[in-house]
């Protein structure tokens, strides 16, 4: 650190002898005041604050105020400013942590979500509308042209899984101008913060679908199933007046669903729920890029985000921001060990809880970070000629996150017991290593989210393929990971390529489109087959295709 020299007295402008000393100490303390009460207003985060106090190490925290100069605490209008700051501290303090700026968000995205907010504050719980929905819900009869419709999406499985299927149906929700009602269990309030101003996006106890959790193929209201039955018929002659709809359709899309239930991705079926004032959904999966197959959709999308290959990084930057109580673990270990570094790069190891530390997947985590250059190699022996540098340097963290610690305690070792080959230092972290995947316990899905969103802050990311838990990270952080291919039978490959986008990938998607029986991943040039799993389906940038 350059260490600041006095100018001579007869360099520089003499005291006024006569000066009241009151009046320096006051001035002198102006300064640290207003940045006070600037953090108290709202003007700068309170990193800021902190970082400016004495006593921190100021490697520590240059990165922080470094980036404080450009933060754009709203995402460039993606959110609504008038938020309660000290209820959701991430919400406005998540860009100051964030080494990519991210894409910026059109400007019809920006005002189609301000006019979502207003239908989410006009139809939603708590409101006169509602409740008069509500009563039409238990009536068990449709309403022609009704005032406000509904969509509630199920929570279930891990979290990487309802994080993805919570986004899918908001862009649904978006698209169809319907009120998005989140199932509130798996303590969804305990992790995510409110998304939309004054008003809630979860579900109020008493809804009168008491078992709409359960719901499920055998449900007689399921979709797929009044399609295959004739209860629901598509097409000008055949068209259901609105008397003789449901009061509500479930629409299945597990990875069990029926080639009837696939049909919610073809225009016709679109227009026969679109009178349908309350539907129920269920998916573990990132649908998006079967609605980008919707000919009635083509439109809106294409003005929602002419970026194709960044939906859900404006979705998930909008919706999914970490409660407090997360974002303390999110904060704390960031400065802690990621905000000094020169470059962090986040490993995401998806092991199954029943599975031992494997070999040959370690070496195929060494030989990808080291074959593209996101890690230095190690020398192979110690030497007396090992590279030395000349006084302190800024360190490459590695954040590794897997439910086993066995990985990066082995990494860990590799550049502790043997030099890197450049003179690098590497520093391997891992939060935490639950060892099993524990769902509805607390402290596991605190942890989860926080590890979640501490990858999406990387410079570099590393994934494994198919993970929903990986998908997150890279679309929040704005980042096309390195995936590490499947081992099969013990042997490795190549051992990752560079995917091709940061959006998820659409695990169980219709194979076919609806009227030409085309391959689905070529029907139109943006919608393509995920490099990690074939079948699947996911959005690419045409300029890069």
């Amino acid at each position: 650190m350059a260490v600041m020299k006095t100018k001579p007295a007869a360099e520089g402008k003499r005291c006024c002898p006569g000066i009241n000393t009151k009046l320096v100490a006051f001035l002198l303390t102006v300064p640290s005041l207003i940045v006070f009460l600037g953090g108290r207003n709202g003007e700068q985060p309170a990193v800021e604050i902190e970082a400016a106090m004495p006593g921190r190490d100021p490697e520590a925290v240059s990165f922080l105020q470094r980036k404080t100069a450009h933060d754009d605490r709203l995402l460039g209008g993606l959110l609504a400013d008038g938020f309660d700051q000290k209820s959701c501290h991430s919400r406005h303090q998540s860009a100051v942590y964030r080494r990519n700026a991210g894409r910026q968000p059109s400007h019809h995205l920006i005002s189609k979500l301000r006019s979502h907010e207003a239908l989410q504050r006009r139809c939603g719980p708590g409101t006169a509308a509602y409740t008069n929905a509500l009563e039409q819900l238990k009536s068990g009869r449709s309403v022609a042209s009704p005032e406000c419709r509904y969509l509630v999406s199920i929570s279930y499985r891990g979290l990487g899984n309802r994080i993805l299927a919570a986004a899918s149906a908001f862009l649904y929700a978006l698209l169809t101008d319907r009120v998005l009602l989140v199932d509130p269990s798996h303590m969804t309030d305990e992790l995510f913060c409110e998304p939309f101003p004054n008003t809630t996006w979860l579900l109020p106890p008493g809804f009168p679908l008491f078992n709409y959790q359960s719901f499920y193929l055998d449900t007689p209201e399921r979709f797929g199933r009044m399609r295959e039955d004739g209860v629901l018929r598509t097409g000008v002659t055949n068209g259901s007046a609105p008397a003789e709809l449901p009061a509500f359709a479930y629409i299945h899309l597990d990875y069990n669903q029926t080639d009837h239930d696939k049909l919610f991705f073809c225009d016709d079926d679109q227009r026969v729920l679109r009178d349908i004032q309350w539907l129920v959904m269920r998916t573990d999966s990132y649908i998006v890029p079967g609605l980008f197959l919707v000919k009635a959709f083509e439109e809106e999308l294409d003005g929602l985000f002419p970026e194709r290959d960044a939906v859900f990084h404006h979705l998930g930057r909008y919706l999914f921001h970490p409660t407090n109580q997360v974002w303390g673990l999110i904060a704390r270990y960031y400065r802690a060990h990621l905000a000094s570094a020169r470059r962090v790069v986040g490993i995401q190891v998806r092991v199954f809880p029943w599975e031992a530390e494997s070999p040959e997947i370690l070496e195929q985590i060494k030989t990808c970070t080291q074959n593209e250059r996101l890690l230095p190699a190690v020398l192979d022996e110690v030497e007396d000629d090992e590279p030395a540098v000349a006084g302190a340097q800024q360190p490459t963290a590695v954040l590794v996150t897997s439910l086993k610690a066995w990985y990066s305690d082995k990494m860990k070792e590799m550049y502790w017991e043997r030099a890197a080959a450049d003179g690098r230092v590497v520093v391997v972290e891992q939060p935490s290593h639950e060892e099993t995947q524990r769902y509805n316990v607390r402290s596991h899905e605190h942890k989860a989210w926080a590890e979640v969103y501490l990858l999406s802050v990387a410079d570099m990311l590393v994934t494994t393929g198919q993970s929903t838990f990986g998908y997150v990270a890279q679309g929040l952080g704005g980042l096309k990971p390195w995936v590490l291919h499947h081992v099969a039978n013990g042997t490795v490959g190549w051992p990752c390529s560079r995917d091709v986008s940061m959006e998820p990938c659409f695990h169980v998607p219709p194979q076919y489109d609806c009227k030409r029986r085309e391959d689905a991943g070529l029907v139109v040039p943006h919608v393509r087959h995920c490099g990690d799993l074939p079948a699947g389906l996911k959005l690419v940038d045409r300029r890069e295709w």
